[in-house]
């Protein structure tokens, strides 16, 4: 599956589960040509523009909460081995492994109860930036200056995507959502599989090594997630289109987090990677 939260699959329940709120455009539109005075109050419905504000509203609470988990993760520690090797290690708080299962606990409630999205994204972003700033921490220790290089690439291909959609230079069609769900999908199970072999005491990850092999599935990964970004677009555009209720660009925003969180995860990987 492509971003979970933002499928075209979701679209068509979401539509089906708020169908009166929906297509209050469609009645309002017509209550206007037949009947005089129109009605007093309107329903407010999403529109893109909200969509990425408030994303860039989430983004920034990434940020300050990954700030806050960086300054509250251990220093690392140096020890000298008997030959004389630096060698430095960082203690990984378990506050950030709650961190995560609190954020995919909230993704989960979030994606089947889209109109808990104003409340829920924004702690989505709060729980997913604590541990975004641990484990940055611990890349940085190893690769001075990897974290910014790394928010640096996922910044600028969300506004080089962003920019590809709008101008219209990349269609989503049908065959272009079918091909990166089933990227995504491929990825998404060698994943799982090998964590599952993993569990078992067989090494599966040889992909991880920083080998030309290694180096070459990153970026195809980091292609696929980056591919994932114009299918939440493609969401966004046709759910404002649709008449969406406003709450659905708390939705949209919270989608689009979700994608650029995995990007900039495998992005930090890739470049570990290339500096390995």
């Amino acid at each position: 599956m492509a971003n979970p939260a933002l499928s075209p699959k979701r679209f068509e329940q979401i539509e089906k589960d708020d169908e009166a709120g929906w297509a209050a455009p469609v009645a309002l539109a017509h209550a206007e040509a037949t009947v005089a005075p129109p009605p007093t109050t309107r329903v407010s419905h999403m529109t893109a523009n909200g969509a990425f504000l408030k994303t860039f509203f989430l983004f920034l609470i990434v940020l300050a909460a990954g700030a806050f988990g960086w300054s509250q993760t251990p220093d690392a520690t140096t020890t000298v081995s008997s030959n004389g090797t630096l060698t430095q290690t960082m203690e990984f708080p378990a506050w950030a492994w709650i961190a995560v299962f609190v954020g995919f606990g909230l993704a989960m409630v979030c994606i089947f109860k889209p109109k808990a999205s104003p409340f829920l994204a924004p702690l989505y972003a709060v729980a997913e930036g604590l541990f975004l700033g641990v484990i940055s921490k611990a890349f940085e220790i190893r690769w001075d200056g990897i974290v910014f290089q790394a928010i640096l690439a996922t910044v600028a291909v969300f506004f080089a995507t962003l920019a590809l959609y709008v101008f219209g230079v990349v269609k989503v069609t049908r065959k272009f959502q079918m091909v990166v769900i089933g990227a995504t999908v491929g990825v998404f199970l060698l994943y799982l599989f090998s964590w599952i072999l993993s569990l078992l005491g067989v090494d599966m990850v040889f992909w991880n090594e920083p080998s030309v092999f290694g180096i070459a599935f990153s970026v195809v990964v980091c292609v696929v997630a980056s591919l994932n970004l114009f299918l939440d677009y493609e969401f966004i555009a046709q759910a404002s289109r649709s008449g969406a209720p406003k709450y659905m660009e708390w939705y949209g925003a919270f989608g689009i987090m979700v994608t650029l969180v995995w990007l900039y995860l495998e992005m930090l990987r890739l470049l570990a990677k290339i500096r390995s």
